[in-house]
């Protein structure tokens, strides 16, 4: 059986865990034990190593000694820093882009530049700013706050900034802008534009492409859509791959973008192969773009790798091989619901101080709900602590309809946890009925 190695410890490699653990010998090298990854090592009968991914020499010399033949990496920092490039330099089977190919996520500016050569009608009007000056006059356009700051690298999706959402006034506004344009020397200043936000994320080889289900992602800490941005506290699909409020001739058409990105990073040599993320507004007068990832989202990951048919392991040949195709990537016909336990500080205000909790596994497994663990680790027994400041674990169940999926995430959760967790209770409310 082959031997894989997966680098990052979140939810989103927690179900990568899972996934690659059903068909290969799963190896781990993560900074503290994530008691989901932990379990599907075992599960494979593989070897976990509790040390710092970043170290090249660390995961060099682990490969190495273990005899690894492929390697998976989507965190987005860890792709930045050229984890994919070193697996390739080792010879391994790789999923994941390059350092370059990344390059569409931690360069906003860049992505940008992309999509303005290849679908211009897409690309809200904006503003890439490097200076003071540039950023003051940018300003000025604008009446009130009805404008977006995109800070250049990468945020865990917690960096851009809405007008009359996240700030609230033009001199908040630019105040923020200048922060970013201090901290990283650009920053891009775009229009404020009305319409659904959505995802759309695709397997590549580098030369094919195959669309997942696309996902509708809560982003927001509090119920109504309230508070500060987050990396996600819930996310769900639709049997049919596709949103109430989407038409396949809109996926098509992000799709089509997609594909000619994906040609113009691997036109040299290849680059970018593994999963690429596009996020994307539904407005009146038609798609436009917003951003993309080189990596899965999260928590969308959680439910495109819960939706396939196909086990993953054969994709990750298929990227290999270069033989994928949607004949080949099947999904499943069904609906998909995540929910997302944070801290009760999460996202408001940053504290060093674990956040201890019990939490009772098997009564969740036995409602039928699944657990991904994130930023957590097990203490003893039903007792975890938390690990940073970021969210703790995912609830998970895939049903027939919404109605049951949501319902048995829910019911899940009740009287299985302590009361002082955090969660969104209205994820899934419009799309009910």
């Amino acid at each position: 059986m082959k031997k894989c190695l997966l680098l990052g410890n979140g939810g989103r490699e927690a179900v990568l865990a899972e996934q690659i653990s059903k068909g290969y010998t799963l190896y781990a090298i993560m900074p503290y034990p994530n008691p989901s990854i932990v379990e599907y090592v075992q599960q494979s009968h593989g070897t976990y190593l509790l040390g710092d991914p970043f170290d090249k020499e660390l995961v060099k010399k682990f490969v190495q000694e273990q005899g690894i033949e492929a390697c998976v990496v989507s965190q987005d920092n860890l792709l930045q820093e050229g984890l994919i490039d070193l697996a390739k330099e080792l010879g391994l089977q790789t999923f994941g882009p390059t350092a370059k190919g990344a390059k569409i996520e931690w360069s906003k500016t860049y992505a940008l530049e992309i999509v303005e050569k290849i679908a211009p009608e897409m690309v809200i009007q904006n503003r890439a700013i490097a200076s003071q000056e540039e950023l003051e006059q940018a300003i000025a356009q604008y009446k009130d706050d009805s404008f977006v700051v995109k800070p250049e690298g990468l945020t865990g999706g917690k960096g851009v900034k809405v007008g009359g959402i996240h700030f609230h006034g033009k001199e908040e506004g630019y105040q923020y802008a200048k922060q970013c344009l201090q901290e990283a020397g650009r920053v891009i200043i775009q229009d404020k534009v009305e319409g659904r936000e959505f995802t759309v994320m695709a397997f590549t080889d580098g030369e094919h492409i195959v669309v997942t289900p696309t996902t509708f992602d809560y982003p927001y800490r509090f119920e109504q859509d309230k508070g500060p941005g987050t990396g996600g506290m819930g996310c769900l699909s639709f049997e049919n791959g596709r949103l109430p409020f989407l038409e396949q001739s809109d996926i098509d058409k992000c799709a089509a973008v997609i594909l000619d990105t994906i040609h113009e990073l691997n036109r040299e040599s290849l680059e970018f192969s593994g999963v690429i993320y596009g996020g994307f507004f539904k407005c009146k007068d038609g798609i436009k773009f917003i951003e993309f990832n080189a990596r899965f989202g999260d928590p969308e990951a959680i439910n495109v790798l819960n939706a396939l048919e196909t086990p993953f392991t054969e994709i990750l040949e298929q990227i290999h091989t270069k033989t994928l195709s949607p004949e080949t990537c099947k999904f499943k016909k069904n609906y998909t619901f995540t929910v997302y336990v944070v801290s009760p500080n999460y996202a408001i205000k940053s504290s060093k101080e674990p956040c201890e909790f019990t939490l009772n596994t098997k009564a969740i497994l036995e409602k039928g709900a699944k657990i991904y663990f994130a930023s957590t680790k097990q203490i003893e027994g039903d007792q975890y602590v938390s690990v940073g400041n970021s969210r703790l674990f995912a609830i998970h169940a895939s049903g027939k309809t919404l109605e049951e999926a949501r319902q048995t995430v829910y019911q899940a959760m009740e009287n299985t946890m302590d009361e002082k967790l955090s969660y969104r209770k209205d994820i899934g409310e419009m799309y009910e009925h």
